[in-house]
């Protein structure tokens, strides 16, 4: 189905037009029509489904018919800055041909962007997307107005519960006018997501979108390897594809990051880290010179693995397996976008190995999994139903040993230390 076709006014579709968007992905054609239509929404979509156009794109078409141009309309919630500032890029852009205007509010900022924010809210900017903190520090300071709300979205509503966003959600949603549109997104759905469905949404139309496979054109494989030796073998893996100009990589735990991209460094490769320690403006400063090809390895957290768009990225590596098989999809689909070819690599060690097999069995596709290089160690064997050891850690970079022949690797073998939770 064309955009065309879905009825959308001709100054929006000029707007797709210049972006090169043609058909409406399955979320979008399902979407839409019941957004368009008035209903209530509770839909299950991953990212890059292309969700984002699905809910902005109707209520952008509404907001232009009206010429709602001199309030805000539409609140969208979602649960990290990173998301927040892609979905009003990306809103920014569907809006280019309209007079629609748009603000994104999130916590971290300095005093100067506080004040940028709360002028652009007393405008009357017509769609604001905003992390639920900051989204309350507004409202209780009285710049924000809750009474013009007629569209309400939560992106991404699995992530914000597993964060603690559930009493602020709540909070913001009693503010709220009752008579208002509510979309509910959310990647899985779990029985937290339903409750909350119940609470805040009325006779919703339900969509479902099964998780999406990885591309084809992914390479997938992993290596067998003890905590010991992950990070030589990072810097070997790296050092031994120049060509890679933009490659990711995923630690399980914040503390990690600043290790890897130290070992990183001192081996000569330009890498930055990003985690939710910088502040916000630090953050904003790695992305945009990760965009910029000024650096060549970006070491993060799950954090981006949702909120990340970058064109052109070469490489995915997971430093550790994540913890949950859906996060493994979300990671590795960094790369390969827009019909191009990557590569995904993932650390297994012998206590991953059964959220790996996991992991196969959600993708349907048994991966390659490859012994290490002889000169950095020795692998462990592959035993998917190996049941890990009370307090051992599952991605503990260099904390747990490591023998000259890799036999002690990680605290798997002789109880290496435990590193403490995950995330």
């Amino acid at each position: 189905m064309t955009f065309e076709e879905l009825g959308f006014t001709q100054t929006l579709l000029d707007a797709l037009f210049y972006m090169g968007f043609e058909k409406a992905t399955p979320i979008q054609e399902q979407a839409i029509p019941e957004i368009v239509a008035g209903h209530d929404l509770l839909a299950s979509a991953q990212t890059g489904t292309g969700k984002t156009a699905a809910f902005m794109l109707p209520i952008l078409d509404q907001i232009i018919r009206e010429e709602a141009f001199d309030k805000t309309v539409a609140l969208v919630i979602c649960p990290t800055r990173e998301l927040a500032l892609q979905i009003d890029q990306q809103l920014q852009a569907f809006a280019y041909t309209t007079n629609v205007s748009s603000i994104s509010l999130y916590g971290g900022g300095s005093g100067q962007e506080w004040e940028m924010q709360k002028n652009a809210l007393k405008s009357g900017v017509n769609v604001v997307v905003a992390t639920p903190g900051k989204l309350i520090s507004f409202i209780n300071n009285k710049f924000f107005d809750c009474d013009s709300i007629k569209y309400l979205i939560l992106d991404e509503a699995d992530r914000m519960l597993d964060i603690g966003f559930h009493d602020d959600i709540m909070s913001v949603v009693k503010r709220l006018p009752a008579d208002r549109q509510t979309l509910l997104f959310s990647a899985t759905m779990p029985d937290k997501i339903v409750k909350l469905s119940k609470d805040i949404l009325k006779n919703p139309k339900r969509i479902s979108i099964a998780i999406s496979k990885p591309a084809e054109k992914i390479l997938q494989a992993s290596y067998l390897v003890h905590d010991a030796h992950k990070e030589r073998l990072l810097v070997k893996l790296i050092k031994d594809k120049p060509k890679y100009g933009s490659i990711v990589v995923f630690s399980s735990t914040k503390k990690n990051i600043k290790s890897i991209v130290s070992r990183l460094k001192s081996k000569g490769i330009d890498a930055l880290g990003i985690s939710s320690d910088l502040k916000q403006s630090e953050r904003e400063l790695v992305m945009q010179k990760f965009k910029a090809r000024q650096i060549r390895v970006l070491v993060g957290t799950d954090v981006i693995s949702r909120g990340i768009d970058v064109k052109n990225i070469n490489l995915v590596i997971n430093y550790d397996v994540p913890r949950d098989a859906e996060d493994y999809v979300h990671r590795i689909g960094r790369t390969a976008r827009a019909d191009t070819e990557g590569v995904a690599i993932s650390f297994i060690n012998q206590n991953d190995m059964r959220s790996f097999a996991t992991i196969e069995k959600l993708i349907e596709k048994e991966i390659i999994k490859m012994k290490i290089p002889a000169e950095i160690g020795e692998s462990p064997e592959w035993d998917p139903k190996f049941k890990p050891q009370r307090g051992n850690s599952r991605g503990g970079g260099n904390r747990g040993g490591g023998g000259r022949g890799g036999n002690r690797g990680g605290g798997n073998n002789r109880g290496g230390k435990p590193s403490g939770p995950r995330r």
